[in-house]
């Protein structure tokens, strides 16, 4: 019940106190009724349905092609071509093991080796985007206990290949490392080990090292195992359930080297030592998936992504065996690499390649028409063929020329 002062009036000071918060109190109901509410967080979109997984020969002359060479094993693999969201060629060829008589499938799954460095570069880019780091970090912001050689290099530098930091396979003992399994630590502490070959910034030199120091990177930087965050970031939402770090209970297909006996069985991958740079297994459809999340945009922010696939070699970086070099992004690379066939054609691809432990691998994306080329190989030695069937489906599927060999 009310209290009833027993003088009139009451006590001044209480009076002015019960004023206030009727003040108060009517303010904040007016605010409530005026102010407008906040916008509803939209849900994510959903995930656009996949192509079906069937065979699809839409290109005649590279389905020739691959019926030559599948049939007489010139090329083991699979190879996925796609236009926008057509696809336009997927098949595969070979076996996933040989001595079982087992046939590749078309969700075989492969070594990826180096097309895996633009996920980890996607990674920092991603947590650049959340505000927890930026490129132009300090390594040694991120990387504790740090070499005083380390003080001038940035993400960037690691990013771009540009760091000086010896390569794992220009060290001495690279043959003992190669088959040695390690912990990103112990990966980290090893590269501590070397001073740098150049001033951060000045060559460019290709570097697997940099990227296992990306990898520990996002590991600090995430609170996350490597490959703990690129599922929770990339491969749960895109719905890439055939991606993943490489073990022995991956399932992926047997790699092979052509040696003095034939194809030969590669199974020591021991992808422990380019955890950053090379560890992930994927299939044709969901590296698809992969690229058009990438270029089409929504993975990373428009500065990310125009970061990502920038040239960032120094201005003096020469030419590549007497044609046009080619531009040095984060993870990824840009060339016309039509140049390199006959007859050729100029168009400026977006790409990667990959070799590691039996397979050999290249990924390229034409953003003008919006083609996508994956052809991975599990045979160490096709090189050149992986490269050539590459640019025949890329030539094809934009109405070039079709290429029938390399140009020397």
């Amino acid at each position: 019940m009310f209290h009833v002062p027993r003088h009139s009036g009451g006590h001044p000071r209480l009076a002015m106190a019960f004023l206030a918060v009727l003040f108060v109190l009517a303010a904040g109901l007016v605010a409530w009724a005026t102010v407008r509410p906040l916008p509803e967080v939209p849900a994510p979109e959903p995930l656009p349905p996949r192509p079906p997984l069937v065979v699809v020969q839409d290109l005649p002359q590279l389905t020739e092609q691959l019926e030559r060479w599948g049939g007489s094993g010139a090329f083991t693999g699979g190879v996925l071509v796609a236009k926008g969201d057509r696809v336009l060629f997927r098949q595969v060829y070979g076996y996933a093991d040989r001595s079982l008589g087992k046939p590749l499938e078309l969700d075989s799954r492969f070594r990826l080796a180096s097309v895996s460095k633009q996920f980890t570069a996607a990674a920092i880019l991603r947590l650049q985007d959340e505000g927890i780091l930026s490129v132009d970090d300090p390594v040694c912001r991120w990387i504790d206990p740090c070499p005083a050689a380390w003080a001038p290099l940035r993400l960037h530098h690691l990013l771009s290949h540009t760091s000086g930091i010896p390569d794992l396979m220009a060290r001495p003992g690279w043959g003992v490392r190669r088959v040695t399994p390690a912990t990103p630590e112990e990966l980290t502490e090893k590269s501590a080990e070397y001073g740098l070959q150049f001033p951060p910034g000045t060559k460019v030199r290709y570097n697997n090292a940099g990227y296992n120091l990306l990898g520990h990177v996002v590991q600090k930087a995430s609170g996350l195992p490597l490959q703990d965050y690129l599922r929770d970031a990339f491969f749960v939402p895109l719905g890439m359930a055939d991606t993943g770090f490489e073990d022995d209970r991956s399932g992926v297909v047997m790699g092979y080297a052509n040696l003095a006996g034939g194809p030969t069985p590669q199974p020591n991958h021991n992808v422990s030592i380019i955890f950053g740079a090379g560890a992930l297994y994927s299939t044709l459809d969901d590296l698809l998936v992969w690229q058009h999340a990438l270029h089409q945009g929504g993975l990373l922010s428009p500065e990310s992504y125009a970061r990502m696939i920038a040239d960032h070699a120094p201005a003096d970086t020469p030419d590549e065996r007497g044609r046009p070099r080619r531009d040095w992004g984060y993870g990824l690379f840009v060339n016309s690499l039509g140049r390199r066939v006959s007859p050729d054609f100029l168009d400026r691809q977006i790409y990667h390649t990959g070799s590691w432990s039996g397979f050999r691998n290249l990924v390229a994306h034409q953003p003008d028409e919006d083609v996508t080329v994956i052809v991975l190989s599990n045979n160490y030695h096709q090189r050149e063929a992986v490269f050539l069937l590459s640019q025949q489906g890329m030539a094809e599927a934009l109405g070039r020329s079709f290429p029938t060999g390399i140009a020397r």
